[in-house]
């Protein structure tokens, strides 16, 4: 045995009893997981030097590890992953004196707006709208110019 997944949440752990695994909703794979929201072939698992990696085959809903969603990733032991909405932790004794291999960053996680600094990152925006202008004590109402009416009564339908 390879190592093993535990089910958060409780259930029987699953062997990781080959160095290739193929993850899914199909009888046909190594493991499968009964789930409608389970591709049929949903991902792949691989010793590979010692480490497993996982890697997302395609799948509708996807594959996360430690809540950032992949398609490709190193798994060190303790690592949650998530397949479409199902999560396990995997354990296993990483074999042979190779390191865990270091990840490239992925440069298809920031878009090029986020890098040129013209966007924020979903996670950075605010959740609350920006309050409204505060008006200088006495100003009434804003004039415009008839000019300026007839515009915006065009713009508004009116």
């Amino acid at each position: 045995m390879f190592g093993e997944l535990l089910p958060r949440g409780g259930g029987d752990p699953i062997p990781l009893l080959q160095k290739k695994l193929l993850i899914g909703r199909r009888s046909s794979c190594d493991i499968v997981l009964e789930f409608p929201n389970v591709s049929s072939h949903h991902c792949e698992l691989e010793l590979i030097e010692g480490h497993w990696q996982i890697r997302d085959l395609n799948s509708s809903n996807g594959v996360k590890v430690n809540g950032e969603r992949c398609v490709e990733k190193w798994l060190a032991p303790g690592d949650e992953i998530s397949v479409a909405k199902h999560h396990f932790v995997i354990s296993y004794q990483p074999t042979g004196e190779t390191p865990l291999p270091v990840e490239e960053a992925d440069p298809f996680a920031m878009s090029l707006l986020e890098k040129a600094g013209l966007q924020r990152r979903q996670s950075e925006r605010r959740h609350n709208p920006l309050p409204p202008p505060s008006k200088k004590p006495g100003s009434g109402p804003q004039k415009f110019s008839d000019e300026e009416d007839s515009a915006l009564q065009w713009l508004n339908g009116d």
